[in-house]
C-alpha cells in the first residue's frame, strides 16, 4: 500500500505501524511505500526517535531500519481487532496468572479510557457475562512464561530445576524450541535436553524456580512434525498404560470433541480415525476415549482386554441394579 500525499503527523502514524509490522525494513522500500526521499524518510525516523522510539539503522547496500527496545515503553499502535484481543486477554490474564491482577486490571482501565464505544461493547460484551470457576489446576507464573518465551526467540540455554509426573526431581540443562499450551491451562515446552541428547516436552507449571539463561545456541533441525511431536509426548508417552483405539468419526468430526492432551488422532478411513492416548490406569485410560460420546474399540495393546473387560462388567452391573 502506497501513502502519497499525506501531511507529517499522519505519515509518521503510518510509518510507525509499518515498522511495528515486521522486525527490519530496507530503506528504499520503505521511502517508496510513503512515496518519499531517502532525505524525508530519514527525518521523519528521528522524529520518531525523538518521541521515545529506539529504532536502529543500517547503513551500505540493504541498508534499512529495525524498531528495537529502549529504556520505556513508547505509546503503541493497535488496531480495531487487536485492541480488543488485548482487552479480553487482559481480562482472562487476571484468573490465569499468579501475581498479575492488579497490573491486568491497571492495564484493562487504561486501555479501556482509549477505546472507542464500539470497540468497547465488544471489548466488554464477553467480559460481563464470563465468571472464574477456579478449579484445582496451577495458576502460572506469567514471568516464568516470559523468560521461556524470551529463551526459544533469542536461541539461549537455559537450566531449570525440574520435577516431573512421579515427583522426581532433577536439573535439566536444555536448548528451548517452542511453547505450546492445550487450551486447558497448561502450557509445554519442546527442548533439546544436552544431558539426554533428545528432545523432550516438559510442563511448565513443573518447572520450579528461576530458570538460568546460559550462552547462544546454533538451532537444531527440529522435529519432522513439531505439533504431532508434542501432542504424542504429552498425551501417551509419559504414561504407564497407553492404548490405541479405533474410533467412530473423521478426524475433523473428533478433533472438535477430543483436545490433544487426551490423545493423539490418525484418519482410518472415511468415517472412523486411531486415537492414541495414555494414563496412569486403565480405568483412566477407558474414560478419555469414552470423553468423545462416539463408538469405539480396542485396536491394542491386548494387555488391556481384561481390564476393558472387568470396567464393562463393573457398568453391566451398575446398570442392572439401576433397572431393578
Amino acid at each position: 500500500m502506497l501513502y502519497p500525499m499525506i501531511d507529517t503527523s499522519t505519515r509518521l502514524l503510518r510509518l510507525l505501524s509499518v515498522l511495528q509490522s515486521r522486525r527490519f525494513w530496507p530503506g528504499e522500500e520503505l521511502a517508496a511505500r510513503f512515496e518519499i526521499t531517502a532525505r524525508t524518510l530519514r527525518r521523519d525516523i528521528d522524529r520518531l526517535r525523538s518521541l521515545g522510539y529506539t529504532i536502529s539503522a543500517a547503513t551500505g547496500p540493504g541498508g534499512g531500519y529495525q524498531l528495537g527496545q529502549g529504556s520505556s515503553l513508547p505509546p503503541l499502535l493497535l488496531d480495531d481487532e487487536e485492541a480488543v484481543a488485548v482487552a479480553v486477554s487482559l481480562r482472562s490474564a487476571m484468573d490465569i496468572f499468579t501475581g498479575m491482577n492488579e497490573t491486568a486490571i491497571s492495564a484493562l482501565v487504561k486501555l479501556n479510557q482509549l477505546l472507542p464505544v464500539r470497540l468497547r461493547k465488544r471489548a466488554s460484551a464477553l467480559q460481563s457475562v464470563t465468571v472464574s470457576v477456579r478449579g484445582r489446576e496451577t495458576s502460572l507464573n506469567a514471568d516464568l512464561l516470559t523468560e521461556l518465551a524470551v529463551a526459544c526467540r533469542d536461541c539461549r540455554q537455559l537450566t531449570i530445576k525440574y520435577q516431573d509426573h512421579q515427583g522426581r526431581a532433577s536439573t535439566r540443562s536444555l536448548e528451548p524450541l517452542r511453547l505450546a499450551h492445550t487450551g486447558n491451562r497448561r502450557w509445554y515446552l519442546l527442548a533439546w535436553d544436552l544431558d539426554r541428547k533428545a528432545w523432550r516436552t516438559l510442563r511448565v507449571d513443573r518447572i520450579k524456580g528461576k530458570p538460568a539463561f546460559g550462552a547462544a545456541f546454533d538451532p537444531r533441525p527440529p522435529p519432522a512434525n513439531v505439533e504431532r511431536f508434542i501432542a504424542d509426548a504429552i498425551s501417551s508417552a509419559p504414561y504407564r498404560c497407553q492404548g490405541k483405539f479405533k474410533v467412530a468419526g473423521s478426524v475433523a468430526e473428533l478433533g472438535e470433541r477430543i483436545p490433544p492432551w487426551i490423545g493423539v488422532l490418525e484418519p482410518l478411513d472415511a468415517t472412523h480415525s486411531l486415537l492414541t492416548t495414555g494414563a496412569e490406569t486403565p480405568e483412566a485410560l477407558i474414560f478419555q476415549v469414552m470423553l468423545a460420546g462416539v463408538d469405539f474399540e480396542l485396536v491394542g495393546p491386548g494387555e488391556l482386554c481384561d481390564p476393558l473387560r472387568a470396567i464393562s462388567a463393573r457398568f453391566q452391573r451398575a446398570l442392572a441394579q439401576a433397572i431393578d
